[in-house]
């Protein structure tokens, strides 16, 4: 069993260090369809000893320094205080100097990023990339409202700016909320329109005015279901993997990426290719993340 995020390629840096700071976080607490996602941030960690040190067209990847921590003890019974641990377990690591990797757990994790950005930055300094099959803007759901389900609306009442990329599934209320705070996006049905269209992926951008530093948040299920079979929502009509990489890296021209995470993998036994596909996805953003605060790839 891997302890630590890619042992297979490289030492396990000090946490002092350390160029990323990989904080496992299975949390399983709000599921309200498919179980499974507190063994995701493990599976991800195990997968990654199967990763190639290289990522195509993103140079210096040796050098990284990645430290791995124990993960977050989710069983005390108030999310309060787990999504504390949380926050200053990502304040310590910006603290140093290193961009946080929260590996989910359900996607409320999120919640503990989102307290942090509102702790350490100013308004307006930071923007959430989310990848996502859902928008995740209820106020409520199931009588919580730190359910998976809110966690962008968390992000909203935070006065923190979101982009949002895959979306194909909608409630009204969701609507209203994405319409009264003018929240952008790149729903899956304008993908699919453009996989036969004249508009390439290389012309999606942010808006100018969104911040300069991104915190991303990826929902495994804003892949394609065939794709990501193993979450607790697994929906048709959603990305493939190269189309998820150009939009992250198009997406991202231009800013500094301070954080990310990957959240909803609950594996399937037996199905390693889901596995190894989020803990790919985690490495090529901590490449990207890589290039782009230090100007590279055609930043």
């Amino acid at each position: 069993m891997s302890d630590y995020f890619l042992s297979s390629e490289i030492k396990h840096s000090s946490q002092k260090d350390a160029d990323f700071t990989v904080i496992p976080f299975p949390l399983e607490k709000s599921v309200s369809y498919g179980s499974g996602t507190k063994d995701g941030p493990q599976a991800i960690i195990e997968a990654s000893s199967q990763l190639e040190l290289d990522v195509e067209g993103y140079e210096e990847l040796e050098l990284l320094k990645i430290h791995t921590q124990k993960p977050i003890d989710c069983s005390p019974s108030s999310l309060t205080e787990i999504f504390e641990e949380g926050k200053q377990r990502i304040l310590s690591s910006w603290e140093s100097n290193s961009i946080s990797v929260l590996l989910g757990g359900e996607h409320s994790v999120t919640n503990s990023a989102i307290q942090a950005i509102d702790y350490l930055y100013k308004e307006g300094e930071v923007g959430i990339l989310q990848f996502d099959a859902h928008m995740d803007l209820r106020d409520e759901y199931e009588n919580s409202p730190y359910s998976h389900a809110c966690v962008m609306k968390r992000a909203v009442d935070h006065n923190i700016p979101i982009f949002q990329v895959g979306v194909r599934n909608f409630t009204k209320e969701e609507i209203l909320v994405r319409q009264a705070h003018s929240i952008s996006s790149l729903d899956a049905s304008r993908i699919h329109a453009m996989r036969s269209g004249s508009l390439s992926f290389t012309e999606v951008s942010l808006a100018e005015d969104f911040p300069s530093k991104l915190y991303i948040s990826f929902d495994v299920d804003a892949f394609d279901s065939s794709v990501m079979p193993a979450t607790g929502t697994p929906d048709p009509g959603g990305l493939f993997w190269w189309e998820a990489i150009q939009l992250l890296e198009h997406l991202s021209l231009k800013r500094e990426i301070i954080g990310f995470d990957i959240v909803e993998l609950a594996p399937i036994a037996h199905l390693h290719h889901c596995n190894y596909t989020a803990a790919k996805l985690t490495y090529f953003l901590m490449a990207l993340a890589h290039a782009r605060n230090n100007k590279g790839r055609d930043q």
